[in-house]
């Protein structure tokens, strides 16, 4: 063996530190303030929510009621479970892709304006492995953050309104664990709902060495996709925004289940992190990293 495939063999990345690469980066991204102040955010909605609930309800109206949407605002206060749906619900259409976005936006923009992308690459991690790390951070940040919303609205919801058995949509009664069952169903099929905008704010920050950049075109590009997607006369482009078929989780909690516009939710999902994530991979294996 030359000399040359010896340093070739020496500097070769490993499992072990890819798993270090990972647990850093979660790490620093966790314990950033702009993360907690996220995820203190997102579980301040649940509360507000309940709280709000439990005032319009307190002469013993049933509440909740008109508008649309999936229909779990009027069953929380029969069964405090519901304000997990509906707290999901509120969060969805933005504050929850909002806060990905940012995260997402900032991963390597942030790193190569604070000037420390450049000594990430020195190591011995490769740019394909250190951009599918931020990539799987990112993602776990969208469990993280899904969960947040879900256990906050669980607790507020069995500190002010009654637990027990429960009416799905259908009509039809299953029981409190079967419920439970079914909301971290959801809280997974809505974590997974955000991978594409995870995969196209990756995509944006390998554009600019500006983080407060990348992530202001990334919430840009939410809200945009956002307002496409209530104009009723591009009907034809509706069912290829990412942001379509997000509360399609609502169909989860139907008996039994409907599994059309889950499905075709999560292989939008997939679609989107694939091209997007590709496209991140092709421009950041390319790019001039001066920073």
């Amino acid at each position: 063996m030359s000399r040359a495939e010896t340093v070739s063999v020496s500097v070769r990345p490993r499992p072990l530190w890819t798993l270090g690469l990972f647990r850093d980066e979660l790490r620093t991204t966790f314990r950033r303030w702009r993360t907690l102040a996220l995820l203190g955010v997102l579980a301040a909605v649940p509360v507000l929510v309940g709280i709000a609930v439990r005032i319009e309800t307190g002469d013993g109206s049933s509440g909740g009621g008109g508008g649309g949407g999936p229909a779990f605002v009027s069953q929380i206060t029969n069964n405090g479970l519901f304000l997990v749906f509906t707290a999901l619900a509120a969060t969805l259409p933005f504050f929850l892709p909002m806060a990905v976005g940012v995260i997402a936006g900032d991963a390597v923009a942030g790193e190569a304006g604070a000037g420390t992308l450049r000594y990430l690459l020195v190591a011995p991690s490769g740019r394909t492995r250190l951009l599918l790390t931020k990539y799987a951070t990112v993602m776990v940040f969208c469990l993280a953050a899904t969960l947040v919303v879900a256990v906050s609205a669980l607790a507020v919801g069995a500190l002010l309104f009654p637990l027990g058995d429960l009416t799905t949509i259908s009509g039809t009664r299953i029981t409190f664990g079967e419920g439970l069952l079914r909301a971290l169903l959801i809280a997974l099929v809505v974590a997974a709902s955000l991978l594409g905008v995870a995969a196209l704010g990756l995509f944006v920050s390998t554009l600019t060495n500006s983080g407060i950049a990348a992530m202001a075109t990334t919430v840009g590009l939410l809200i945009t996709v956002q307002i496409l997607d209530q104009i009723p006369q591009l009907h034809a482009l509706h069912p290829y925004l990412f942001s379509h078929y997000w509360l399609s989780f609502a169909d989860l909690m139907r008996e039994p289940v409907h599994w059309d516009d889950v499905t075709r939710n999560l292989g939008l999902q997939a679609l989107y992190a694939a091209v997007f994530g590709s496209a991140a991979w092709a421009r950041f294996t390319t790019k001039d990293v001066t920073a």
